[in-house]
């Protein structure tokens, strides 16, 4: 086992190299830039200020050299400096955000399975019945809407209409003067829509997902073989079943966590939650490329270890993929 994880950690170096590559070409491929986002609306921007801080920023060289620079500061883990006015360290303005977006994904994936996989699961065993009818409903419903509307429509219903929950931020104005469980209780009131929409996309189809493998599993032979022998139902389903039909689970779980990272630009965005969803969107939209490419980064080599695990995961489930 330990051979096989070295090994798909040797693999993650290279993939990740070809992932920063691949991200600093299409981004200076992209119109617009840094100098321009800067200076555009200045009309003090003279050409010769805006060539001084091109050059300053080390933008005149050829792609090739900066890339290489790049790549030579990431191997020392430094992210180089932000092109923002405050000029602060990409790692620094990182280290800040990140915990907020993991926290929202690791609920939201924690979510998912906790929902997806019963509802699933009950759905297959009671195939035809009106709870199969209702949640294939509510699945085929949760993929037509787009979830960026949905949670505008959440937050008109529960922040402006009912007022239960906040829709924007991710503390209220009187949360440094709260005690331990009401800065718990404060943090888990605002973030409560979030992680809810967050989830809901990917809780409709790992649902749908899981009962399509059940329905394959229980229709093998060894299942009619437990039940010819007269084993209670229950343990044919949890016990032979369904720990077969979490075998793929487990990879599209590890296959999610992009999209999770991906819908944390939108929903950090929709409500003002200061993650790295948020930090990239406005790094995109000022073209800060250092920061652009340590947020890439970052959710690149988070998306390598999800699957890495999933992979671990799966390898441990089944010793025929570790000699492989």
């Amino acid at each position: 086992m330990l051979r096989y994880i070295a090994r798909r950690l040797l693999l993650t170096v290279p993939l990740l190299v070809g992932i920063s590559l691949v991200s600093f070409l299409m981004m200076h491929m992209a119109p617009g830039g840094p100098i321009g986002a800067g200076t555009d609306l200045n009309p003090k921007a003279t050409a010769e200020s805006r060539a001084r801080l091109k050059a300053y920023y080390g933008l005149d060289q050829p792609l090739h050299v900066q890339y290489g620079r790049w790549l030579g500061r990431m191997a020392t883990l430094d992210f180089g400096d932000s092109f923002s006015p405050d000029g602060r360290p990409v790692a620094e303005k990182i280290k800040e955000r990140i915990p907020i977006t993991l926290t929202i994904n690791v609920l939201s994936m924690g979510l998912i399975f906790l929902v997806a996989i019963p509802v699933g699961v009950y759905s297959a065993v009671r195939r035809g019945s009106l709870f199969d009818r209702i949640s294939t409903v509510a699945v085929f419903t949760g993929f037509a809407i787009p979830t960026f509307w949905l949670a505008l429509l959440m937050m008109i219903l529960f922040g402006v209409k009912l007022g239960w929950l906040p829709i924007s931020g991710i503390s209220s104005l009187d949360h440094e003067s709260l005690g331990v469980l009401g800065k718990l209780a404060d943090r888990a009131h605002h973030l409560l829509l979030p992680v809810l929409l967050a989830g809901f996309g990917g809780l409709a189809g790992m649902s749908r997902y899981m009962r399509s493998n059940m329905l394959e599993v229980i229709r093998q032979d060894y299942i009619a073989t437990a039940r010819a022998k007269g084993l209670p139902e229950r343990t044919v389903v949890f016990r032979h079943a369904m720990r077969n039909a979490l075998l793929p689970v487990i990879t599209i779980l590890g296959l999610s966590v992009p999209d999770l990272l991906g819908g944390s630009v939108i929903f950090e965005t929709i409500f003002a939650i200061p993650g790295m969803g948020q930090l990239f969107y406005q790094g995109v939209m000022s073209r800060d490329y250092p920061l652009i490419m340590g947020i890439l980064t970052i959710g690149a080599f988070l998306t390598l270890l999800g699957n890495l695990l999933a992979d671990v995961g799966y390898a441990l489930a089944d010793p025929r993929i570790r000699q492989a």
